[in-house]
């Protein structure tokens, strides 16, 4: 075999390579979606069996797991941009499965509180490092695609935690589905470490970038995120829509079978073909159209989320105001294809805007600001809404609560609104300096 063809028989080798890398990687992220989604779906028993009101539910799956997870992910992340980030996601995998376990045998709501919290602990490890590494496994012009792909993870994980965790919950109690979950996330740990290679930092940037992929200090960066107009608007533009979709995610299940009179074999099979359909098929479709739009512009980072939420806002209504479950579903599926635009967008905007060394720790920085917002607020928000319309004498609490969400979708288009134009305003400055 000669050396020209060793080389190709190299270049071809890493798609597949490549390739496989993304797909563990999505498993995982599966796999943390499901753990964190559980309680949402599984919120009527939990209910009926701890005596908890909205509101504590609220904190269970916002503000409690936020306070781990997004935080903890700041010093995870610098930690990760210095040694491997494989091990750290497959550290992270096993210590969240193994919470998770723990969630199933809580039997007050101040272990199942104390439980969602080491989740939220496990979880800070999972998205930033693999957000680097798949960053370093696909070239530019490519990465929206496949994190596209990986943002499937929340979508088939939402889906199969509606299907398993309402199945298995109907018939073995509402415990089993986080005992099955967790010990198949130990197993993933596990494969993680064995099967995922380390790539290099930088690989796909060219020359420049891989020999600039040292180890980044960590209060620089910070300062240096923080202080960048582009990524704090990815990042609040981000959170305002998260807002939305953790608020409406932790309570959609119960909302439909509190308001909309679905049961939870109903709920096991056409919400998870909502999710699937919906929110992967926007997933897909929304990498593929933010790689096409931006490489006109890069303002097709910030257009294409705009655009997005504008189309599923009017569905959102909708979907509260329907008089019954069928159609109400219905509309979900179309809200739940234009809600995620901005997650593929937003990660590779800030993948591709920084160093190849600060890639993890302003993937958590990130994460830490859109998630705090979104999935520490947002469902707080709802839970303690809906406790207080009930107090008022409001017989649809909960429809009336998740109706105080579509303010932040205005919020949301604004601000990628505003990041657009000062993306465009970039590139005309770049042309004008060349």
């Amino acid at each position: 075999m000669t050396a020209a063809s060793t080389a190709a028989g190299a270049v071809e080798a890493k798609p597949a390579r490549a390739g496989f890398v993304l797909a563990m990687l999505t498993f995982v992220y599966v796999l943390n979606f499901l753990d964190r989604q559980l309680i949402g779906i599984l919120a009527k028993p939990i209910q009926d069996s701890l005596r908890v009101t909205d509101g504590q539910l609220g904190l269970i799956g916002g503000l409690y797991f936020a306070m781990f997870y997004c935080f903890i992910a700041i010093p995870v992340g610098w930690f990760a941009d210095r040694t491997s980030r494989v091990g750290v996601l497959s550290l992270a995998c096993a210590i969240w499965s193994g919470a998770t376990v723990a969630c199933g045998m809580a039997a007050t709501y101040t272990q199942l509180v104390v439980a969602r919290m080491a989740v939220g602990f496990g979880e800070a490890g999972g998205v930033p490092p693999s957000y680097a590494i798949i960053t370093d496994s696909y070239p530019p012009g490519k990465r929206a695609a496949a994190l596209g792909i990986f943002n499937l993870g929340p979508a088939i994980g939402a889906a199969i935690g509606v299907a398993f965790g309402a199945a298995v919950a109907e018939r073995f109690g509402w415990r089993m589905p986080f005992i099955i979950v967790g010990a198949v996330g130990v197993v993933a740990a596990l494969l993680v470490w064995l099967l995922i290679r380390e790539p290099r930092r930088g690989a796909m940037d060219g020359a420049a970038a891989a020999g600039a992929s040292g180890k980044a200090p960590f209060w620089p960066t910070v300062g240096m995120f923080l202080s960048n107009p582009v990524l704090m608007l990815a990042a609040l533009g981000s959170g305002a829509t998260q807002f939305v979709t953790y608020g409406l995610g932790n309570f959609a299940v119960l909302f439909l079978m509190r308001e909309k009179g679905m049961a939870l074999g109903d709920v096991a099979i056409w919400y998870a073909l909502v999710l699937v359909l919906g929110m992967g098929g926007g997933m897909v479709l929304s990498g593929r159209v933010i790689d096409r739009m931006t490489r006109r512009s890069r303002a097709g980072y910030a257009v294409a989320p705009a655009l997005s939420l504008a189309i599923a806002m009017p569905f959102y209504l909708g979907f509260l105001w329907a008089p019954g479950w069928a159609l109400s579903l219905a509309l979900l599926a179309v809200v739940m294809a234009f809600n995620y635009f901005y997650l593929s967008a937003s990660v590779a905007l800030v993948q591709e805007e920084v160093k190849p060394s600060q890639r993890v720790l302003s993937g958590a920085l990130l994460l830490l600001i859109m998630n705090f917002i979104g999935l520490g607020l947002g469902p707080t928000w709802v839970g303690f809404a809906s406790d207080w319309l009930r107090a008022q004498g409001d017989t649809h609490s909960l429809q009336s609560a998740l109706y105080t969400l579509t303010p932040f979708y205005l919020i949301a288009i604004a601000l990628f609104l505003w990041l657009a134009r000062l993306l465009r305003r970039d590139a005309v400055t770049l042309q004008e300096s060349a």
